[in-house]
């Protein structure tokens, strides 16, 4: 009884309901999880893992081929960090904005590379974990923790000030614009990412050799470009939460 009731003033819940497609379901306890996607995500987490051991396991003062290719990526990802949180405090960052790099470079290379089709699933299919919407949104919230830690520790308290900045009439305004921000990044990872794996499905299956190895190349290319903005925003909205509010 109180569920229809509960259906009838939240009728969004239904439309939350449907899917895309089939999935391969988990039950683990009262909820159920996609099976899918945990087996991909663990093999790039895995692929992660032994390339970071394999790389360091040696390190030289002279770097060579893994470790030289290594320290360029960290390089890389410490100027991401650097640029956007700023000199002197984005060094605590470097590792959280490296992980949502490379998961998601990690994620979005193993659906565009990896041949996921050949192998039959009881239901659903393999394919890339950022193709489901339920990993971009828990990236995101994930980013929308971390600027809020970041903002409250840096300012204390007085990090809410900088809601009624520069005047209390943008309250309503500004409190919005934290819940679009975690909205917007998983979207456009979710969107993107989806739309290139139906692109590449549907150029192979009208010319299954010739067309798709272009649409493929380039598919890797705008998912590298995807974890790029991904990192580089949820650094940018860290350094902005870390801006000095309750100083004023």
């Amino acid at each position: 009884m109180y569920q229809e009731v509960i259906k009838e003033i939240f009728p969004f819940i239904e439309v939350s309901s449907v899917e895309v497609g089939k999935h391969l379901y988990w039950t683990i306890g009262n909820y159920r999880v996609h099976g899918q996607v945990f087996l991909v995500s663990w093999l790039v987490i895995a692929i992660l893992l032994i390339l970071s051991f394999v790389g360091t396991r040696d390190l030289q003062r002279i770097p060579k081929k893994l470790q030289n290719f290594m320290e360029f990526i960290l390089e890389f990802l410490q100027d991401i960090a650097k640029n956007q949180i700023g000199e002197h405090e984005y060094r605590p960052w470097v590792p959280y904005i490296a992980t949502i790099f490379l998961f998601i470079l990690g994620s979005n290379w193993a659906g565009a590379l990896i041949p996921w089709k050949l192998i039959q699933l009881p239901e659903g299919e393999l394919a890339a974990p950022t193709n489901d919407i339920n990993t971009t949104v828990a990236l995101s919230l994930l980013t929308s923790i971390a600027y809020f830690y970041a903002g409250l520790s840096k300012n204390g308290l007085g990090y809410f000030t900088r809601y009624i900045e520069p005047t209390p009439i943008l309250l309503p305004i500004n409190i919005l614009e934290d819940f679009t921000k975690p909205l917007s990044l998983s979207f456009r990872l979710f969107g993107n990412i989806l739309a290139d794996e139906l692109v590449v499905s549907v150029f192979t299956l009208l010319v299954p050799l010739f067309i798709p190895l272009p649409v493929m190349i380039l598919g890797l290319f705008a998912s590298s470009i995807q974890a790029l903005i991904f990192s580089t925003l949820s650094a940018a909205y860290i350094g902005e939460a870390m801006e000095g509010h309750g100083d004023h």
